[in-house]
C-alpha cells in the first residue's frame, strides 16, 4: 500500500499547531465538499483531508503516525508492522463480532486503517505499546482482545459561533431562532463498504435550528451556552454550543446602555432650530431642537436607552447630522449664494 502524507494533503507543516491544522482543514473541507464542489476529483479530495484531519487533527493519533517517522514520501510503497495483515480481533472475549482491517475502517484508506483500526472500532488510544508498538494490544500471536476501556475525550466537541442581533431584537428580549449546521463524522458507516447516509465520506452535514430568549440585559460579547448543541463524537458524547453576542445596527450606536442615534437636519432648521419626531425603542417621541445646532452636537433624552441588570435604563442621544436636501429648488439656490455674499 502507499504511504500517505497528511501534512501534504492538508498543506501543513510538520511542525504545525493544533489551530493551524483545524484552520487549514476547515478551508479545504468547504473548497471540496461535494455539494459546493462539482468536479471529478472533488469526492476523492475531500476523503482524503477528511482522513488527514482525522489523524492531525488528535493527539493520540497524529503521535502515532509521526512515530513513522518524517523520511517517508507520499506515494512511496508503505508495508504494514508484522502482525498487522488481514488482523482481526473479537469483541469481549471471544464473541461472534469482529473487524477486518484490511477492508477498511469507516470508508478510510487501508494504508489509515492499518495504523487506526483500533481507533475506528474504539478501541484504546493509550500509549502503552504491544510488540508491534501500536494501541497497546500484542500482535506476537495474529490476534489481540480489546482494551476495555473507553477512550479518552481527545476531541472539541464545543462549538463557539457569532449571534448577529439588532438593538431592537436585543431591547424585546422575544426568542430567536438560531439556525447552524455542523460537518460531524458519519455514525452511520459500516466497517468497511460505502455508505449512502454520507456518500462515503465518513462526514454528515447536520443542520438544525433552535429558539432562543435572549436577556435584555445581555451585553456585546456575552456567552449563551447551548448545552448538548455542540458536535456528537462516536460514543454519543454531545459538546455544548456557545452562542457570542455581537450587536449589529445600522440605526443605533451602543456605548454600554446609551444608545446613539442619528436625526437629519436641514442647515435651515439648524440655524432657526425645529421639532422633530423621531422613532425609539420606547415608542415615537418629539424632540424639540434649539436653534444654531452644530453637526455632532448631541441632545440627551433619559431612560429611553437600554436596561441594565438591575433593570434601570440608560440615556439616548440624539446626534445632529445636518444634510443638504437634493431637491432644491433655483431659487433656493439663490439665496444660498446671496447667504454666502453676506458672510464675506
Amino acid at each position: 500500500m502507499q504511504y500517505k502524507d497528511y501534512y501534504e494533503i492538508l498543506g501543513v507543516k510538520r511542525e504545525a499547531t493544533a489551530a493551524e491544522i483545524k484552520s487549514a482543514y476547515r478551508k479545504l473541507a468547504r473548497k471540496y465538499h461535494p455539494d459546493v464542489n462539482k468536479t471529478p476529483e472533488a469526492e476523492a479530495k475531500f476523503k482524503d483531508i477528511n482522513e488527514a484531519y482525522e489523524v492531525l487533527g488528535d493527539d493520540a493519533k497524529r503521535q502515532r503516525y509521526d512515530s513513522l517517522g518524517a523520511n517517508w514520501q507520499g506515494g512511496a510503497e508503505y508495508t504494514p508492522p508484522p502482525g498487522f495483515e488481514n488482523f482481526s480481533f473479537n469483541f469481549n472475549q471471544g464473541g461472534a463480532q469482529s473487524f477486518n482491517f484490511n477492508q477498511g475502517a469507516g470508508g478510510f484508506s487501508d494504508f489509515f486503517s492499518s495504523l487506526f483500526g483500533d481507533f475506528m472500532a474504539g478501541g484504546q488510544t493509550g500509549s502503552a505499546y504491544g510488540n508491534a508498538g501500536f494501541g497497546g494490544f500484542d500482535f506476537g500471536q495474529g490476534q489481540a482482545q480489546r482494551t476495555q476501556q473507553r477512550p479518552p475525550k481527545s476531541e472539541k466537541l464545543d462549538i463557539t459561533k457569532t449571534l448577529d442581533l439588532t438593538v431592537k431584537e436585543l431591547f424585546e428580549g422575544k426568542p430567536v431562532t438560531v439556525k447552524f449546521s455542523n460537518l460531524e463524522k458519519c455514525t452511520q458507516c459500516p466497517p468497511n463498504g460505502f455508505c449512502s447516509h454520507c456518500g462515503g465520506t465518513g462526514y454528515v452535514n447536520n443542520s438544525s435550528s433552535v429558539k432562543i430568549k435572549i436577556p435584555k440585559n445581555a451585553t456585546e460579547g456575552q456567552k449563551i451556552k447551548l448545552k448538548g448543541k455542540g458536535k456528537t463524537d462516536s460514543y454519543g458524547r454531545k459538546g455544548d454550543m456557545y452562542l457570542i453576542i455581537h450587536i449589529k445596527d445600522k440605526e443605533y450606536e451602543i456605548d454600554g446602555t446609551t444608545l446613539i442615534k442619528e436625526v437629519e437636519i436641514t442647515p435651515s432648521e439648524a440655524v432657526l432650530g425645529t421639532t422633530k419626531e423621531i422613532e425609539t425603542l420606547h415608542g415615537k417621541i418629539s424632540i424639540k431642537i434649539p436653534e444654531k445646532v452644530s453637526s455632532g452636537q448631541s441632545l440627551r433624552l433619559k431612560e429611553l436607552g437600554l436596561p441594565d441588570k438591575n433593570g434601570k435604563y440608560g440615556d439616548l442621544k440624539a446626534k445632529m447630522k445636518i444634510i443638504i436636501p437634493k431637491d432644491l429648488s433655483d431659487e433656493e439656490i439663490k439665496l444660498y449664494k446671496k447667504l454666502a455674499d453676506l458672510r464675506k
